[in-house]
């Protein structure tokens, strides 16, 4: 049977949509995206804690004059624009990070801990932490050392001891050395620790910083949504900004995502790492992490946007990764997904980005926000007929040849 040649009722991947007003690179506010970078970072919010994060983000949701709500548990769903109709974009971000919880009081004093989120101990060895008890007035400060933290006792064992949470403790800026020291700071098993951010922000644009991922990808949207309001820019499809509390526990965009979305977008780290593509100084694409490959029209689509208005952008792919996307899919929503990243050096260990890529990445997400869906026409429905699905003509599959065996004649030199 011979493949049909499809027709696409308004617009291909790389289509603007149904005719009305172009995305345009509106300007992004620099002060602005780096003081909610470092207020934003500065605030902790391990998975699991993070009602305070969340309060800090309402507050500048609403200085932006952006209608919002928050969920029992804490995530919050803003509305961006576009009139009338059902709500058929998100743009996915997480507020929580990495961090630690206490596992067991120790006999010397200190505290066992156990990661909150996938981490390595070996970026926490040194680590200045924050302890917080029940009683938020007793909040305490300390240091994640190695079991064998003293060269002056240990000599060169110090150097050959093992790498593991097992092999950490935190020393509490307290005078303890008891169980019942701890427990009279009411320090208790599931307190939690988190490791305090420390940001810096170099002359030459670096962001080093625990924490980037997802802190910098929250202060882009912010910033995106920022830049649209005071361009007056036209949103062509109302969307929604869904900031989640778990993602780095794999929970993140479970719940809470409009009911009839076309598109999401999740916004997280990108990796930058030998035999990666991603940078710090631009925007960049997933094109596929360990769940599998990212919707071929958004993905093409976005890069379009970006190439068409001069946005630096790279693409890459992922094998240990996962974000905000994979637990909607999970959950059974039926839209196609994509990954923007900025780029970070030693993600989940001591993290650095760019100011530059950050801006990069705030222009995209605004142009994105502005433009029409991929297939105007066809992505506002749940479903259609056959001749209406843009197949071949946006993504042909040409049949097999039949047989591609060549054999030689008979009595031919081999």
């Amino acid at each position: 049977m011979v493949a049909q040649q499809r027709v696409v009722r308004s617009g291909g991947s790389g289509a603007a949509g149904s005719g009305g007003a172009q995305p345009r690179d509106v300007p992004v506010d620099r002060e602005y995206l780096q003081t909610v970078l470092l207020e934003l970072l500065r605030t902790p919010s391990p998975s699991g804690r993070t009602d305070g994060v969340m309060q800090y983000v309402g507050e500048r949701i609403s200085e932006l004059g952006i209608p919002f709500d928050l969920t029992r548990r804490g995530i919050l769903r803003a509305t961006i624009g576009g009139g009338a109709g059902a709500v058929r974009r998100a743009v996915m971000v997480h507020a929580d990070t990495i961090g630690c919880m206490v596992k067991r009081l120790q006999d010397n004093g200190r505290l066992e801990v156990v990661p909150v989120g996938s981490h390595s101990a070996r970026f926490s060895e040194g680590a200045h932490v924050t302890v917080f008890t029940d009683d938020p007035d007793r909040v305490y400060t300390g240091t994640v050392l190695p079991l064998k933290s003293s060269g002056h006792t240990y000599g060169d064992e110090i150097d050959t001891q093992g790498v593991g949470w097992d092999q950490v403790e935190v020393r509490v800026d307290e005078p303890v050395e008891t169980v019942r020291d701890l427990l009279e700071l009411g320090i208790s098993v599931g307190d939690f620790v988190a490791l305090d951010a420390s940001p810096q922000v170099t002359r030459g644009g670096y962001v080093k910083s625990r924490h980037l991922d997802d802190k910098a990808g929250l202060a882009c949207c912010l910033a995106a949504v920022k830049a649209i309001v005071d361009a007056r820019a036209t949103v062509a499809v109302t969307a929604q900004l869904l900031v989640t509390i778990g993602e780095e526990v794999g929970f993140g965009a479970t719940h809470g995502l409009a009911p009839d979305l076309a598109e999401m977008v999740a916004v997280d780290n990108a990796v930058v790492a030998p035999g990666q593509s991603s940078r710090e100084e631009t925007a960049n694409i997933g094109m596929l992490d360990m769940t599998g490959p990212f919707d071929y029209h958004l993905s093409r689509r976005i890069h379009a946007l970006a190439d068409e208005h001069g946005i630096p952008v790279r693409r890459d792919v992922y094998r240990h990764y996962r974000s905000d996307v994979a637990p909607a899919l999970e959950a059974g929503v039926e839209a196609r997904a994509a990954l923007l990243g900025f780029g970070v050096e030693s993600s989940h260990g001591h993290e650095r980005t760019h100011i530059d890529g950050l801006v990069a990445l705030t222009r995209l997400l605004a142009v994105y926000l502005q433009s029409d869906l991929t297939f105007s026409d066809w992505d506002r429905h749940a479903s259609g007929a056959l001749d209406d699905f843009p197949s071949t003509s946006v993504q042909p599959a040409d049949l097999e040849p039949v047989d591609r065996t060549v054999w030689a004649e008979a009595g031919a030199e081999g």
